[in-house]
This record gives C-alpha cells, sequence and structure tokens, in this order.
C-alpha cells in the first residue's frame, strides 16, 4: 500500500474548503496512495487541523511543535492532551534547524527535549525534522533516550554516517521529492544505502514538489513519482518498494495499525 509518510494538508493552497480537499484526496487515490499522515507544527493550529481531516478515516495526525515555529510557544499539558488523541500516532514533527534559525537554538533544544519527553509519556514515535544540526541531534535522541519509542528522521538530507547512527538508534528514514532534483546526488547515494525495512516515503506537502511537478504545490498524489524514482534509483521493482515502505510505516506508527 502506497502511504504519504509526512503531509500537511491544512496548509495546501489548494484546499482551502472541503469541496477542494476532497479533489485533493480524490486525485492521491487516483494514484493509488491509501494513507497519510498529516503532520502538525504549530500546536496552536493542532484543532483546526483536526477538524479540517476528520471526514477522511485514511488520514492519521501527529502533534507537535516545529523547531522554527518555536516562537509559537509550547504548552506542556495542552500538548499532552493533543497527543492523546486516538487519531495521533506520533509526536512531532520536532527536532533542530540551524541553518535558518541558529539564534534559536536554546529554544529549539528546550522544545525539542520536552518533546521527546512527550513521546515516551505517551508511548508514541517521534517526527524529526534535522538541518545543519546533525551532532546535536544525534545526541539529544540518546540522552533522551529517544530509542525507547523511535521515530523517523523525515525528509532526509543529511548524511550516510547520520542515517546510519539513526538507523542503529531503530529510527527510520524518509525520503521526499528533493531526491529526485538535479543537484541531489549525495542524497541519492544515501537513499541507495538505507536498508529496506528502514525506509519510507513522503511529500512534505505543499512543499518539495518532485520532478516532474517542480514549480507546483506538492500534494500526496505526488508521493507515487517520489516512489517510482525511488525503485528505479535502488534498481528495485514499483510494487516491492510500495509494499516494505507501507509495513514500515505501520511497524513504526503502531497506533496507525489499529484505526485502520
Amino acid at each position: 500500500m502506497l502511504i504519504d509518510s509526512h503531509c500537511h494538508l491544512d496548509r495546501l493552497k489548494a484546499a482551502p474548503d472541503d469541496v477542494c480537499l476532497q479533489q485533493i484526496m480524490d486525485a492521491a487515490k487516483a494514484r493509488d496512495v491509501e494513507y497519510m499522515l498529516c503532520v502538525n507544527v504549530r500546536q496552536n493550529e493542532f484543532t483546526a487541523m483536526k477538524q479540517k481531516v476528520q471526514a477522511f478515516p485514511n488520514v492519521f495526525l501527529s502533534a507537535g511543535v516545529h523547531p522554527l515555529d518555536v516562537d509559537s510557544g509550547l504548552d506542556s499539558k495542552q500538548l499532552l492532551l493533543s497527543a492523546q488523541d486516538e487519531r495521533v500516532v506520533a509526536v512531532g514533527e520536532t527536532g533542530l534547524d540551524y541553518f535558518y534559525s541558529p539564534e534559536t537554538k536554546p529554544q529549539q533544544q528546550s522544545c525539542f527535549e520536552q518533546q521527546i519527553d512527550l513521546a515516551l509519556k505517551v508511548n508514541k514515535p517521534l517526527i524529526i525534522h534535522t538541518r545543519d544540526a546533525r551532532e546535536d541531534t544525534l545526541n539529544m535522541l540518546k540522552a533522551g533516550h529517544a530509542d525507547k519509542v523511535g521515530g523517523v528522521l523525515h525528509c532526509f538530507t543529511e548524511s550516510w554516517e547520520m542515517a546510519k547512527a539513526a538507523i542503529d538508534m531503530g529510527f527510520y528514514i524518509s525520503v521526499s521529492g528533493i531526491v529526485t532534483f538535479k543537484n541531489a546526488g549525495e542524497l541519492r547515494s544515501v537513499i541507495r544505502k538505507v536498508p529496506k525495512d528502514r525506509l519510507m516515503v513522503e511529500t512534505d506537502s505543499p512543499y518539495l514538489a518532485p520532478v516532474p511537478h517542480r514549480g507546483k504545490e506538492n500534494q500526496p498524489a505526488f508521493v507515487r513519482d517520489v516512489a517510482e524514482f525511488v525503485a528505479e534509483l535502488r534498481g528495485e521493482k514499483y510494487q516491492d518498494l510500495v509494499e516494505y515502505t507501507g509495513e514500515n510505516f505501520f511497524n513504526l506508527f503502531k497506533d496507525a495499525k489499529e484505526l485502520i
């Protein structure tokens, strides 16, 4: 089953209302996308995100605060309530981003630490965003015993060394449309090495539309383009990749399996 393991349906400009969102979902279904995980980035947007997708039982949710949204604040009690929602299968996206906001390192680290603790408390895996923060990301995951719940390094663009360290901690690697970009040679070499039982595919829509959709708003239907490209990259059959990435998704997000 083809799964978009990371998207932001509530941020799609092409889906401002229920009718347009239905069209987005129909387009995904037409390309055999069966499930998707709609990821929260600002705590104060969780309720609206949940309401937007509530009519679609094939959409799972996460609850968290993105490292570039730490200015929105983190209310630990409220985030705990959101993370305990029955449709929430993960905590995040959380992590560290020193590329865009190095000046907020202390706030990012505090927010990340709290969400690692939360993931352990609710026993749900983490969705990790990391950019230009390899050492600190890995060190904080180790220090916080994140291996107890596991998680995924989403939209992965880092080195094989970081991927291997995360995999050794029980984490998964998720690849987005970036892998199709002309200048993504280093990333492609990493994705070729990721073991089958640790790989997932995503869109991160509405961002980072893959080739041949560059310049368009990304959407879950385009995860098929990512999957087809990755299968060819790895010298695998497309359907085999769809099957094992789907299995990996439900092996990690165990609460999602109980919702289907």
